[in-house]
């Protein structure tokens, strides 16, 4: 685990189209996958997850998505939530070296996990490369944890990506801090709850493939993660996303996000 900066309160400058995008979707049904889509313009993450963690207690799950890959976040929290935790040093250089009221920016490559259950269980299983964090101390005595991730495909982060991801990681902080104020931390969707249904719900001419490509639209997923999933071109997929949309009434994916991602956290605020 190397630290990468050490950061004051007060929020650095930066002109990042980024986090316009990501305070527009503060308070949204979708700001996990919104977010995380517009954070990609700087860093190209294929994932991300905020949790809370203690020294003695279970880790607290936040937010999380996935761009462009399968979402296996809940997964690996799961397995983190497994014991894992007990035995993560990975932020002990934040909790040695605090900064008051500010954050300090982490970077951890897989082959740097704390343990090789870690490694293993989270990183090498789920093809995880690498992890830039930033992390601020609670009021409560948790850390809170802001985690982008780059996938095998992705290959290391590059310089340009860290120090883009240094400037901006206070206000992606801040963002974040401000969502969670306003929602509270997301839970499990149950599947009846799963924005398929609710697609399937406002039109039942939609065919198997338009809700293929919708759903994994309101992951956050780009147009060549979708196609490489379903086995499709991406002239294909959006094919099915224009007929979609078409029977939908919709013309843009951010309207696809204001009208049934919140079928999809409507059971998880709290």
């Amino acid at each position: 685990m190397t630290i990468l900066a050490q950061l004051p309160h007060h929020p650095a400058r930066t002109e990042e189209g980024a986090l316009a995008a990501l305070v527009m979707a503060i308070g949204g049904p979708a700001f996990a996958t919104q977010a995380l889509t517009a954070l990609n313009a700087p860093l190209q993450a294929a994932s991300w997850s905020v949790y809370r963690v203690w020294r003695d207690r279970t880790p607290e799950l936040c937010l999380s998505a996935s761009h462009g890959v399968a979402d296996t976040t809940r997964a690996c929290f799961d397995a983190y939530c497994d014991g894992l935790y007990r035995r993560d040093c990975s932020f002990d250089l934040a909790r040695k070296a605090p900064v008051p009221g500010g954050a300090t920016v982490l970077q951890m490559r897989a082959v740097d996990a704390p343990t090789p259950e870690h490694r293993e269980r989270i990183y090498r299983r789920h093809g995880i490369l690498e992890r830039l964090s930033v992390v601020s101390a609670e009021d409560d005595g948790a850390l809170l944890a802001v985690n982008l991730y780059h996938h095998a495909h992705q290959g290391d982060f590059s310089g340009r990506e860290c120090e883009q991801f240094v400037r901006i990681a206070p206000l992606v902080l801040a963002g974040v801090r401000r969502h969670l104020a306003l929602v509270g931390p997301q839970a499990p969707v149950p599947a009846e709850c799963t924005g398929r249904a609710a697609l399937q719900a406002a039109c039942a001419d939609l065919t198997t493939r338009e809700l293929d490509v919708c759903e994994r639209l309101l992951r956050g997923w780009s147009h060549d993660g979708v196609a490489a999933d379903l086995g499709l071109s991406v002239a294909t997929v959006k094919t099915y996303r224009t007929r979609a949309f078409r029977r939908l009434g919709l013309h843009f994916r951010s309207e696809l996000f204001a009208r049934f991602g919140t079928a999809r956290s409507a059971a998880g605020h709290h």
